[in-house]
C-alpha cells in the first residue's frame, strides 16, 4: 500500500462494470483514500455472456465479494446527478454522497432504437434485465417459432448463434454487412458457422430495419422477415447523467475528456469505460477498452491526489473475440489501432480462447482487487496522437 501525507481522501466511482471495478479496486493502493462504488445492481454482470444468458448456458452474474476489494464500500442505488459546486452525487433514494475526486464509469446500455415500433415490439439485450426478459419470452416461444436477431456485429451474431445452437430457427438481420469490424477472411469463417448452425444471413445496404411489428421486421428495401419475436441488438448507447449533470458531452452523450481522461469541465472528473470520449474520440464500446481505460482513470486521480499530473492514456487493442455457439468462436486479430488483420483463430481453438478471454477477465478483477497496482498497462497505439489532432471534439 502506497501513503501519501494527508488527510483522507474520498473519491466516488459511479458504475460497477468492468471499467469501474478495476478503477476502485485500483485506488485502494493508497490507505489515503476511501472508495465508494455506486452501482444499481448487488452484482457484478459479466456482459460478455448475456448472450449465454438468453440461451440458458449461463446466468452472467458474479458475486461483488469475488472482484471487488473489502476496501471499496458499495452502494446499491442509481446516480441521478452529479452537483460539482458542492462535490456531490444524488441517488435515487434521496440520498446523497460526497466526493473529492470522481470517475464516471457508467458503462453503456441499449441505444435508443430510431425505427417505429422497435422499442414496443423488439426486444434490447444490453444489460442484465434486458436479457432476463429476453430469456423469458423466449423460453415461452413455441418450439417452432422463428426468432428474428437485428444487428450484424458481435452481439447480433454471438446470439444468433446461441441461439441457434439451442435449436431454434434464427434469422439474422445485418442492416449492412455481417461482421462489419471482421476482415474478410474472419467474415466468411463467421457467415459459414452460421450457415452451418441453420441461421438464415440477411446482409446488405437493403437490410436496415425500416419498422418493427409483434411478428415482422419491415426492411428498407420492403421484404418483410416474419418471425414470432425480435431481438434488438442494433448498437448501444450510453446513460445521460453527464449530460444531465451540465457536464460536456459528444454527441452520444459521452463524458468530454482530454487524453488523462479528465473531463474537459471539472479536474476532480475522470471517465473511464464506454462513457467516456477522450478528446472527442472514444473507443471502440467493450471490455477490451474498459480493462485499460480503468487502470487509467484510477492513475489519473491517484496523481492528482498526490500533487502530481496524470499521464494520457496509452492502450491498444490486440483484436475481437466472438462466439459462435457452445462449440465454435472466433478471435479476429487486429493492428493496435484496432483494425482488423487477415488472421484469425476460429472453430473450437477460438471458442476456446473466447472462454479464456471471458474469465481472464474476471480474473482481472479480482487479481487487482487482492493486489491494486499490479496490472501494468503497457500496450500503445502509436498513431493515435495524429488521429487525435486530426479530429476536433464535439460538444453537445
Amino acid at each position: 500500500m502506497t501513503k501519501y501525507n494527508g488527510s483522507r481522501t474520498e473519491v466516488i466511482v459511479i458504475g460497477g462494470g468492468y471499467a469501474g471495478v478495476l478503477a476502485a479496486n485500483r485506488l485502494t493502493s493508497c490507505d489515503d483514500v476511501a472508495v465508494t462504488l455506486v452501482n444499481p445492481r448487488s452484482s457484478f454482470v459479466e456482459r460478455l455472456r448475456l448472450h449465454q444468458l438468453v440461451a440458458g448456458s449461463d446466468d452472467a452474474v458474479v458475486d461483488y465479494k469475488d472482484v471487488l476489494s473489502e476496501r471499496v464500500k458499495l452502494v446499491v442505488d442509481t446516480a441521478t446527478g452529479i452537483d460539482r459546486q458542492a462535490r456531490t452525487v444524488s441517488l435515487a433514494d434521496g440520498g446523497t454522497v460526497r466526493y473529492d475526486h470522481l470517475i464516471y464509469a457508467v458503462g453503456s446500455r441499449s441505444g435508443a432504437p430510431q425505427v417505429p415500433g422497435a422499442d414496443r415490439f423488439a426486444f434490447p439485450i444490453a444489460t442484465l434485465e434486458e436479457a432476463e426478459r429476453l430469456r423469458e419470452a423466449v423460453a415461452a416461444a413455441p418450439a417452432t417459432a422463428v426468432l428474428t436477431v437485428v444487428g450484424g456485429g458481435a452481439t447480433g451474431i454471438e446470439t444468433a448463434a446461441e441461439l441457434a445452437e439451442a435449436g431454434r430457427t434464427v434469422t439474422l438481420v445485418c442492416g449492412g454487412r455481417l461482421g462489419p469490424y471482421l476482415h474478410p477472411n474472419g467474415r466468411r469463417f463467421v457467415a459459414k458457422r452460421l450457415a452451418a448452425l441453420g441461421v438464415t444471413v440477411l446482409e446488405g445496404p437493403g437490410t436496415k430495419a425500416a419498422s418493427v411489428t409483434a411478428d415482422a421486421v419491415r426492411l428498407a428495401d420492403g421484404r418483410e422477415v416474419r418471425g414470432h419475436l425480435t431481438v434488438w441488438a442494433a448498437g448501444f448507447g450510453v446513460p445521460d447523467l453527464a449530460a444531465r449533470s451540465g457536464l460536456s458531452t459528444d454527441e452520444t452523450g459521452r463524458l468530454l475528456t482530454d487524453e488523462t481522461l479528465t473531463s474537459i469541465d471539472d479536474d476532480r472528473i475522470v471517465a473511464a469505460g464506454d462513457a467516456a470520449a477522450p478528446s472527442g474520440l472514444a473507443y471502440r464500446m467493450g471490455c477490451q477498452s474498459a480493462v485499460q481505460l480503468g487502470p487509467h482513470a484510477a492513475d489519473a486521480v491517484l496523481r492528482r491526489i498526490k500533487g502530481g499530473r496524470p499521464e494520457a492514456i496509452s492502450i491498444a487493442f490486440a483484436g475481437l473475440c466472438v462466439s459462435l455457439g457452445r462449440g465454435a468462436g472466433i478471435f479476429q486479430f487486429a493492428r493496435k489501432d484496432d483494425t482488423a488483420i487477415r488472421f484469425y483463430v476460429g472453430g473450437r481453438p477460438g471458442a476456446r480462447l473466447k472462454e479464456f478471454v471471458v474469465s481472464h477477465t474476471v480474473k482481472q478483477l479480482s487479481d487487482e482487487a487482492r493486489k491494486p497496482g499490479a496490472r501494468v498497462l503497457k500496450a500503445k497505439d502509436d498513431s493515435r496522437q495524429q488521429r487525435v489532432q486530426a479530429t476536433p471534439a464535439h460538444v453537445s
